[in-house]
């Protein structure tokens, strides 16, 4: 996702100083770390439908209760609602 120098990996502190300086410049306000990436990455492919046992194969969990921290995070109104955009 964040290329380094000279084809070398990046630090995980580094991803954080990118993530950080990121947000402000997006100026949310809310305090924004590199696992915000995951929960909503996580969040967005319970609300487009994906199952628990989907999602917990992408994340690695070992346990879908661990999983089903997403589904109670998910707007239900957002649960399988369509973009436009995605029939373009």
């Amino acid at each position: 996702m964040f290329k380094g120098n000279k084809r070398q990996h990046i630090s995980k502190e580094t991803v954080g100083a990118i993530v950080k300086n990121a947000s402000r410049k997006a100026e949310i306000k809310k305090n924004v770390h590199c696992h915000t990436l995951r929960h909503s990455f996580a969040t967005h492919l319970i609300e487009d439908g994906y199952s628990v046992g989907e999602v917990q194969i992408l994340l690695g969990h070992n346990s879908s209760e661990t999983t089903m921290i997403y589904v109670h995070m998910a707007n239900p109104k957002m649960i399988n609602i369509r973009s436009p955009l995605d029939s373009l």
